[in-house]
C-alpha cells in the first residue's frame, strides 16, 4: 500500500494516529484489523515505521486499554515519560486516552484493544499498570494469545451464542496478563479453563502423530497436573486418549483414500499417524469406521474399477502388507 493512502485511510482514519516511515527501503505494510463487540485487534507487518498518537488524536474519545505484543522480534513503545523495548513475545499495556509512540522495527506487531471499563472491573488502578513490561514467559499472556488464536480460527467471535462468553474470557485473560497475578496452576476460573483447554487441543493437534505422546508429558508442557488435563478433556465430552486416537484415525482414513498414496503399506500408514501397534490400529479403525483399513482402501479403488476377485484381493493384500 502506498504511504499517502495508508496514512490517510488506515492510520489516521481508523487507528487515529500519525505515521513516520523509518526505513530507506520503499514503504510497505500488511495489516489486518478485526473488530468485534468490545474488541479490536491489529496485526501489522512491514517496513520500519513509527506511530504517534498525539494530543490531537485524543479527540476521538477512545479510552481503551491497548495490549501490544511483539512477535517475534522487537519494537519500542513510549508513554508517560517511559520508553520500553519489546522483544520476542514480550507485551505491555498502553492507554489510548494519553499520547503514546509505538516504533515498529521488524517482525509482527500485534495489538489488542479492550474497553477501559471492562478491565477496571477486573484490575484495581488499571492506569498504574500501563507501560509495565509483561515478559513472554508470563503464563496468562501465553494463555491469552493461544485463546485469541483459537477464537479467531474457529470463528467463535462471529457466533452469537458464543461471542459474549468468549469476549468475557478475553477480558479476564487480559486482566490476568496486565495485572501481577500469581501462578494460575489448576485454576477453576472459567476463562483459565477455556484458555487451557484451547491450548491443550492446539498442542495435541500439532503433536498427535508422535507415538510417545502421553497425558503426563502434555500436562507438564502446559504447567498443569495430569488429572486437571483429563478434566479439561472430559468437559468437551472426550478423553485425552480418545481425542488423540480420533485425530490419528481421521488422518489414516485420509491417507488410505488418497489415490496418490494407494501404494503405501497400511502398516506404514499406521506408524505415520502415530500408532506403534498395527493390530491395535486395525481394531480401532474398524470400530470407528465400520470396516478394516484394507476394506476402506479397496472400496475406494473398486468404486472406479471392476470389482476384483477374491484371489486378486488376497494377492493385493500380501503386497500392501
Amino acid at each position: 500500500m502506498r504511504l499517502p493512502l495508508w496514512r490517510e485511510s488506515f492510520v489516521r482514519g481508523i487507528v487515529h494516529a500519525d505515521i513516520e516511515p523509518l526505513s530507506r527501503t520503499p514503504f510497505h505494510a500488511d495489516a489486518t484489523l478485526q473488530a468485534s463487540q468490545g474488541l479490536r485487534t491489529l496485526a501489522l507487518k512491514g517496513s520500519s515505521m513509527r506511530f504517534k498518537r498525539l494530543k490531537a488524536s485524543l479527540a476521538d474519545g477512545d479510552d481503551s486499554i491497548g495490549l501490544i505484543v511483539c512477535l517475534p522480534n522487537r519494537s519500542q513503545l513510549s508513554q508517560r515519560g517511559r520508553e520500553i523495548e519489546l522483544c520476542g513475545g514480550d507485551a505491555l499495556a498502553i492507554l489510548h486516552s494519553e499520547p503514546a509512540t509505538v516504533t515498529y522495527v521488524d517482525g509482527l506487531l500485534f495489538g489488542l484493544a479492550v474497553p477501559r471499563d471492562a478491565l477496571a472491573q477486573r484490575v484495581a488502578d488499571i492506569e498504574s499498570l500501563a507501560m509495565r513490561l509483561i515478559p513472554q514467559r508470563t503464563e496468562a499472556l501465553r494463555l491469552l494469545m493461544a485463546y485469541l488464536k483459537s477464537a479467531f480460527k474457529e470463528g467463535a467471535l462471529a457466533a452469537p451464542k458464543l461471542r459474549d462468553a468468549v469476549v468475557a474470557h478475553i477480558y479476564d485473560l487480559t486482566a490476568l496478563a496486565v495485572g501481577e497475578c500469581a501462578p494460575l496452576g489448576d485454576s477453576d476460573a472459567s476463562a483459565v479453563v477455556a484458555a487451557r483447554h484451547s491450548a491443550v487441543l492446539d498442542y495435541i493437534a500439532t503433536h498427535f502423530q508422535d507415538p510417545g505422546l502421553r497425558v503426563e508429558a502434555v500436562a507438564r508442557r502446559q504447567g498443569i497436573s495430569p488429572r486437571y488435563l483429563q478434566r479439561l478433556m472430559a468437559s468437551s465430552g472426550s478423553s485425552f486418549t480418545g481425542h488423540v486416537n480420533e485425530l490419528r484415525l481421521q488422518l489414516a482414513l485420509k491417507l488410505l483414500t488418497e489415490a496418490r498414496l494407494s501404494a503405501q503399506r497400511i502398516s506404514d500408514i499406521a506408524l505415520e499417524v502415530g500408532f506403534s501397534d498395527v493390530s491395535h490400529f486395525n481394531r480401532l479403525f474398524r470400530a470407528r469406521f465400520g470396516d478394516s483399513p484394507r476394506g476402506v482402501r479397496y472400496a475406494r479403488r473398486d468404486s472406479g474399477e471392476p470389482r476384483a476377485s477374491e484371489h486378486e484381493r488376497q494377492a493385493r493384500d500380501a503386497i500392501a502388507e
